[in-house]
């Protein structure tokens, strides 16, 4: 912060100097050198504002900064209390003041776009905070139920990291307390989930309550833990006492909080609509997804329209294999016949994997530049994947310590085809989530809240995107692995219409239901956790197919204007070239491109 002042100081300073130098003799390019001053003085003063506004960030959520691979905050899960987020809603404001004084007109360009960016954030979060989502504090996907887990994503390499972990041992009941009055305040207000997706929380509540504390997956770490560790002994016999002492009582307290208090005032049926300000909130949640004005109406419109097209495209596959039957019969051919399925667990994870060694090689002939990070596969935890979905990603550690993980499900492997497969890597691991999220946090002339932030609809659209690289790449050369990709296409057009639906529509949870198993080769029970996951994550599910057209919508646009010059890299290298930025702010930065690149022609 000291240096960031001094900057400040030197580049005022500098102005000052140059002005004065106006009096005696001024250079021929003294405006220009003003001018550049006074950029670098105003650019100073808005990193040190957005270097606080991080840092204040991490301090507030300890476990991001962990996840990102800063160990000051180990110690700590944070304060979550009413208190707390009040608090923080007004640090918020006043950085909107601060940023407010800062003249953005002096600014260079870049900078010009990071202080749109910040504050467009920042004003997001202040209009989001009307609607107290804070108060809903339970998601059937993981929370305060599976907080084990954020000790698989943490370096154990020294004595202070179990040390800390202790610390946030001993600090699980404070954690679990205040996701209880979180949760009192909610149901006081109206703002609670719907009872069906709520029904799965209690059993992974339950598997915290274990009879030996060395069976919890809090001890975990210590499982694991390397020769040579000072005091050892010490610190396992303090990890079993906090479990035994603070762990296992706090979770009993809120499985009896949750069983008998939050579960019977969810809501019977399903969406936002029934909260306060319900249509409202959703509309909010439709904008801010999808970075557009677009209302949830015209969002299904788009939805049932992407629904028709992808569903003309899966007849022709069905032709072309010689199925006789009706559509329905086919999805539920490929639901059904053994042929598309593996027997074991063991056999789906290496057929995940040997498919990304396949993925791996075609990158060069798409992108100019790849990131350094690598990437693993491995299996989503037990406790959680029977209530999850088919694979997710979760990003590299910023100080490089952890690489990207994709995780993929392999509970009933007799549930999960094996045209997915293809489909899904391009997804969830490259050229999908880990090479657009690696580039980003290695893009270091980026503030951190760009680099290690962004918004759904790019990152979302990205990852829908790079399944039509798979065509590029020809790894759907198997029809029905091609089926599986316009599956998985319909997968994200059906969101649009199912969430909006649900949400705003009033559809039941069976309408949704019945619409996807009516369109998409998903499994009933993916369909089913599908279903879930947009009934407790309202709006989310919007991001992927709006990001996806638009991207596609610009590499269209491209071609067309620029020809035979068109060089798939170069547009793969522009797209991410800047990070995850809203759909607008990606637009412009396309547009200028193809302007340059037909200059220099």
């Amino acid at each position: 912060m000291k240096n960031i002042l001094s900057l400040i100081i030197l580049a005022i300073g500098l102005a000052t100097g140059f002005w004065l130098g106006t009096q005696q003799e001024q250079p021929a390019d003294a405006p220009a050198m003003a001018q550049t001053s006074a950029a670098e003085a105003e650019g100073a003063r808005l990193h040190a504002l957005f270097d606080e506004a991080w840092q204040r960030g991490l301090r507030e959520s300890p476990v991001f900064a962990s996840y990102l691979g800063d160990r000051r905050y180990n110690d700590s899960w944070g304060d979550s209390s009413l208190a707390a987020i009040e608090a923080s809603h007004v640090a918020d404001q006043a950085v909107l003041e601060r940023l407010a004084a800062i003249d953005r007109d002096a600014l260079s360009a870049a900078d010009q776009v990071n202080y749109d960016l910040f504050l467009r954030d920042y004003d997001e979060r202040i209009e989001g905070y009307q609607y107290r989502t804070f108060l809903n504090t339970f998601n059937q996907r993981g929370g305060m139920q599976t907080l084990n887990e954020v000790g698989d994503s943490l370096r154990f390499t020294e004595a202070q990291d179990y040390r800390d972990w202790n610390a946030r041992l001993r600090g699980v009941g404070d954690a679990v307390d205040q996701t209880i009055a979180l949760a009192r305040q909610g149901i006081a207000e109206g703002r609670v989930q719907p009872r069906v997706v709520m029904e799965r929380i209690p059993p992974q509540i339950q598997a915290q309550i274990v009879s030996s504390a060395a069976d919890s997956g809090f001890f975990d770490p210590y499982e694991r833990m390397p020769e040579g560790i000072e005091g050892a002994e010490g610190l396992r016999a303090e990890a079993l006492a906090a479990i035994d002492e603070v762990v296992i009582p706090a979770y009993r307290r809120l499985l009896t909080f949750f069983n008998d208090e939050y579960l019977p005032n969810t809501f019977d049926q399903v969406g936002a609509w029934q909260l306060p300000d319900g249509h409202e909130y959703y509309a909010f949640l439709a904008r801010s997804f999808t970075t557009t004005e677009l209302t949830p109406a015209e969002i299904h419109q788009i939805g049932l329209d992407e629904v028709a097209r992808i569903r003309a495209e899966m007849q022709e596959v069905i032709a072309e294999v010689g199925f006789q039957g009706s559509f329905g019969e086919f999805l539920n051919f490929l639901r059904t016949d053994p042929q598309f399925y593996y027997e074991t667990p063991e056999e789906l994870l290496q057929a995940y994997r040997a498919m990304t060694r396949r993925i791996d090689p075609h990158l060069v002939d798409l992108f100019g530049y790849l990131p350094r990070m690598p990437y693993g596969v491995e299996p989503i935890p037990d406790a959680i994947a029977p209530d999850t979905t088919t694979a997710y990603y979760n990003q590299p550690a910023a100080d490089g310590s952890r690489a990207g993980t994709y995780f993929v499900n392999l509970y009933r492997p007799e549930v999960r085809p094996r045209y997915e497969i293809p489909v899904l890597s391009v997804h969830e691991a490259v050229p999908g989530h880990h090479l657009q999220i690696s580039i980003a946090q290695e893009l270091g002339e980026l503030p951190e809240f760009r680099r290690y932030g962004g918004y759904t609809a790019f990152i979302e659209g990205w990852g829908l995107y790079s399944e039509r690289l798979g065509y590029d790449m020809g790894i759907y050369d198997d029809p029905y692995d091609h089926f599986g990709a316009l599956t998985y296409d319909m997968w994200r057009a059906v969101r649009l219409v199912v969430d909006t639906g649900m949400h705003d529509m009033g559809w039941t949870r069976q309408q949704a239901i019945d619409f996807f198993m009516a369109n998409a080769a998903k499994s009933e029970a993916d369909i089913i956790n599908e279903i879930d996951r947009y009934i407790a994550w309202p709006g989310q599910a919007l991001a992927y197919k709006i990001g996806q057209l638009r991207i596609l919508e610009l590499r269209a646009r491209a071609e067309s204007a620029l020809g035979e010059r068109f060089d798939i890299r170069d547009f793969h290298d522009v797209v991410l070239g800047s990070g995850a930025v809203p759909l607008d702010v990606l637009e412009a930065n396309v547009d200028a491109w193809i302007a340059d690149s037909r200059a220099g022609s």
